[in-house]
């Protein structure tokens, strides 16, 4: 895998990351939802109008077509299994931002991650 598809790969992978990021910053504004017949317009109103979401929703969608690009370029069993990378961004993120735990067990996962996708790179 050349670099150039490497960075489609990986800038792919950091826009999915972000959006889920904006997606939960803007779900925390929402609040909890619970959704219900007599609810649903205004509840899918206050959704759509939340700027963190409507954010992650279009770094989700550069997101896709930058994951196009490298699949074009690299057989999908390389490809796919890099999407773990996002893993290891969103919960770094999360933990910042939202300040949401990384146990001993979470780090070691990710670190375990992190190895399994250096080896795939060099294949």
């Amino acid at each position: 895998m050349n670099i150039a598809t490497f960075s489609f790969i990986v800038f792919g992978v950091l826009l999915n990351a972000v959006a889920q990021l904006l997606l939960k910053a803007g779900a925390r504004n929402v609040g909890e939802i619970h959704l219900t017949m007599n609810n649903l317009f205004s509840v899918g109103l206050k959704v759509a109008t939340q700027l963190p979401i409507i954010g992650g929703l279009t770094c989700y969608v550069l997101s896709v077509v930058l994951w196009i690009i490298a699949l074009s370029r690299v057989d999908v069993t390389i490809a796919y299994p890099m999407l773990s990378l996002g893993y290891v961004v969103t919960a770094i993120g999360a933990w910042y931002l939202f300040g949401e735990a990384l146990t001993f067990q979470r780090l070691f996962a990710i670190a375990v991650i992190l190895v399994g996708v250096a080896l795939l790179a060099r294949t």
